[in-house]
C-alpha cells in the first residue's frame, strides 16, 4: 500500500480548472480536519486531507480511531439554494460515494443508517462519516475510512460493530492517493446533482440509491436516542427528508431524525 499522498498531484486532478474543489490541502497529522475546517471560513468545496488524526470524532463527542494507514478528510460544503432542512442529506451522500469506493476496490458494502459503512459478509465498521454545521452556514462533511490492516487494539463501535479496513477484506486497489480521488470524485458528483435540484433527495436520485445499498431498511432495529429512550421496531424506508422510520412494536411508524442504530438481526 502507498502510504503518502501527493498533495500536487490531486490538486492537479482535483481542483479547479481541472476539477470541482476550490481547494484541497494534504497534512501530515492534525487533531481532527473537521475542527480545522469548521472555523476557517474556506470557500465552497475545500478540502482537508490527513495522514493521522489525533483527536478525530464520531457522533455524539465520540472518540473515532484514527491510526496511520487510513483515509482521513473532510469537505466543508456551502450548497447555495438548498434549504437547511434538506442538509443532512450531506451526510448520506457521503455515505454512498463510500459505497462506490468500496465496490470499485472489490469489497462487499452496505450502509447503516445514518452514518457508517459496513464492509465484508460480516458486515464490519469501515468507515464513519460525521457532518457539522458551522458558525456561517456551512457544511463540513468528515469521513474516516479504513484502508490498512487495523491493529489489534481498535475497539468496537458503539452497538458492537467489529471493525474492518479494505485490506482486511482483500481490497484490490489500496493505493490512499487513489482512493482519495476517488472518494471525492463520487463525493463531488453525487452532492453536485443533488445540490442543482436544490436538495431534493427523490429527483437527484440519491434516495433510491441509498435505499438500494441500505442495510438498516428491512432490519429489526434498536434506536438509542438523545434522550435515553429506545425505540425497538422494524426500520421500513427512509424518507424523503434523510429520517429512519421505524414501525414500532405498537404497530405504528416513528420517524427518526437522529439517534445511534444497532441492527438486531441480519438485513
Amino acid at each position: 500500500m502507498t502510504t503518502a499522498l501527493d498533495a500536487e498531484e490531486l490538486r492537479s486532478r482535483l481542483v479547479a480548472p481541472n476539477g470541482p474543489y476550490a481547494a484541497l490541502d494534504v497534512v501530515e497529522t492534525t487533531a481532527s480536519t473537521n475542527a480545522d475546517l469548521a472555523g476557517s471560513g474556506a470557500a465552497d468545496r475545500t478540502v482537508l486531507i490527513a495522514l493521522e488524526q489525533s483527536a478525530g470524532q464520531g457522533r455524539r463527542g465520540r472518540s473515532w480511531s484514527s491510526p496511520a494507514g487510513g483515509l482521513y478528510l473532510s469537505v466543508l460544503f456551502r450548497p447555495a439554494g438548498v434549504p437547511a432542512a434538506k442538509l443532512p442529506w450531506l451526510n448520506l451522500i457521503a455515505g454512498l460515494a463510500l459505497v462506490r469506493v468500496a465496490q470499485s476496490a472489490g469489497v462487499e458494502a452496505t450502509l447503516k443508517w445514518p452514518n457508517d459503512l459496513l464492509l465484508g459478509p460480516d458486515a464490519g465498521k469501515g468507515a464513519g462519516i460525521l457532518s457539522e454545521i458551522t458558525a456561517d452556514g456551512a457544511v463540513v462533511v468528515g469521513i474516516g475510512l479504513n484502508v490498512a490492516k487495523l491493529p489489534s487494539d481498535v475497539q468496537p463501535a458503539p452497538g458492537g460493530l467489529a471493525p474492518a479496513s479494505l485490506e482486511d477484506l482483500g481490497a484490490a486497489e489500496l493505493d490512499r492517493g487513489e482512493l482519495a480521488f476517488r472518494l471525492l470524485v463520487e463525493l463531488a458528483g453525487l452532492e453536485g446533482v443533488w445540490r442543482k435540484n436544490g436538495g431534493d433527495a427523490v429527483e437527484s436520485g440519491v434516495l433510491e440509491e441509498y435505499e438500494e445499498h441500505s442495510s438498516t431498511v428491512g432490519s429489526q432495529v434498536r434506536v438509542e436516542l438523545s434522550d435515553g429512550v429506545q425505540l425497538l421496531g422494524v426500520a421500513q424506508r427512509i424518507e424523503a427528508d434523510g429520517t429512519l422510520v421505524v414501525r414500532g412494536a405498537d404497530g405504528a411508524d416513528h420517524g427518526v431524525s437522529a439517534g445511534d442504530v444497532v441492527h438486531l438481526r441480519p438485513a
